[in-house]
């Protein structure tokens, strides 16, 4: 339904930052900054009897906000609306009309994941402009050093002399407007974790280093929007996924797996729209492809190691669910257009350049649970035992901060003194 006429379309700028868009009311003028969403929802509860359900669970408000204050324009809000009657058993003059809008409207649902799917293509958009990025300028929180290039270059400086991290450069997105944030604490004496304030910096420097301070409180929901880890599930922040997974380990140890049936597996061709239940019958179909998964993925290729045909599988299927030829980069109306002219240009073998494709936006899959990702040739490992295999590897400790120091008062030392003194 989501690719037929009718299915919700949507369209607008750019992620921004809190309070920057407004929402609309879905029946009068008013408007409010996001910010005051609060109020806006009051108003719509108290005014016009509607509530929306799971708010938090929409990715982009203002977008959700003007799709539906359209629709309500072209038809009633009865005919998308549950109706709930306050006061049933009452008098009739008492009883009032509520009406509740959410995703068991297949037209809301549809809304919600899009706005969504989008918000995630725009937040990965945004982080691969900011890992390429070298005009990033910036000095130190702590020591005032200035950095340029790449951002990575100041966040492990941060990590690696003053011990504070706010994770790995590769999974942050809005990197400057996250440090602003960071510098304006700083700048009002508030600690970043318990976010008490000082009286002045030597206090606030110190108390950080004591209470070993220096890093952010993961409850601040306000830091949510900076880790990429945020915008994959609907409305779940990653510490709602990783509890997720814990009670899922939890719940797995008591599980009675003795009437568990199989279900039969979806494998979806990668160069079209059929599907099987095995993938022996999806690899027997794919052959009408001139074997070009053979050929492109498929061992003996030692070059495309594992995690690059991860890449290029989660490549090839989004660019044909975008009606857009991989090779070429060409765009079609229509899915059945963009396979005919791959049939027709002979561009089923044809990729552009590795740097297209090989990015870390492929590493998330185009359709959930795809199994001709877990079929996949991990080479990777069986060419490291082979390579590592009988080779020394040195061992080095972590903390090797205090060399001169270790010199001094090392066992080595002492017994070249020993044979010194015997000699």
């Amino acid at each position: 339904p989501a690719d037929g006429a009718g299915a919700p379309s949507v369209q607008g700028p750019s992620l921004q930052g809190p309070g920057t868009e407004l929402l609309v009311c879905l029946f009068c003028p008013e408007s409010v900054s996001l910010q005051q969403k609060d109020v806006l929802l009051k108003h719509l509860l108290l005014e016009h009897k509607l509530v929306i359900a799971d708010v938090k669970l929409i990715a982009d408000l203002s977008k959700y906000m003007l799709y539906w204050k359209g629709r309500f324009l072209e038809q009633p809000v009865t005919d998308f609306c549950s109706v709930i009657k306050t006061n049933s058993t009452g008098p009739v003059e008492k009883q009032e009309d509520y009406f509740l809008l959410c995703d068991v409207l297949p037209e809301d649902r549809i809304l919600r994941e899009r706005l969504q799917q989008k918000r995630l293509e725009e937040v990965l958009e945004q982080q691969q402009v900011e890992r390429d990025d070298g005009s990033f300028h910036r000095l130190c929180m702590f020591c005032s050093e200035e950095f340029a290039g790449n951002r990575s270059s100041l966040l492990n400086h941060m990590a690696r002399e003053h011990s504070f991290s706010i994770g790995l450069p590769d999974n942050i997105v809005y990197c400057n407007q996250f440090l602003d944030t960071l510098q304006r604490k700083l700048d009002n004496l508030q600690c970043l974790y318990c976010e008490k304030t000082f009286r002045d910096k030597t206090t606030l420097k110190d108390h950080m280093r004591k209470k070993a301070h220096r890093r952010i409180n993961a409850s601040n929901h306000e830091y949510d929007r900076f880790y990429v880890i945020n915008y994959l599930e609907l409305g779940k922040t990653w510490e709602e996924v990783q509890s997720e997974d814990d009670r899922e380990l939890a719940d797995d140890e008591d599980d009675d797996w003795s009437d568990w049936q199989a279900h039969p597996v979806s494998a979806v061709c990668l160069f079209c729209e059929h599907q099987s239940e095995t993938m022996e019958q999806i690899y027997t179909h794919m052959k009408v492809h001139d074997n070009a998964y053979i050929k492109l993925l498929r061992p003996p290729l030692p070059d495309l190691r594992f995690y690059q045909q991860v890449k290029l599988v989660n490549f090839i299927r989004r660019q044909i669910h975008q009606s857009r030829c991989y090779g070429c980069q060409e765009k079609f109306d229509s899915r059945d257009a963009v396979l005919r002219h791959i049939a027709a240009e002979g561009h089923m073998m044809k990729l552009p350049d590795v740097s297209t494709w090989n990015q870390p936006q492929y590493y998330f899959p185009t359709y959930e649970n795809d199994a001709l990702l877990c079929t996949l040739s991990d080479s990777d490992e069986e060419e490291s035992d082979e390579t590592n295999h009988g080779e020394d590897v040195p061992v080095i400790a972590e903390d090797i901060s205090n060399l001169r120091a270790l010199k001094q008062s090392s066992v080595l030392n002492q017994l070249l003194k020993n044979r010194g003194s015997c000699s």
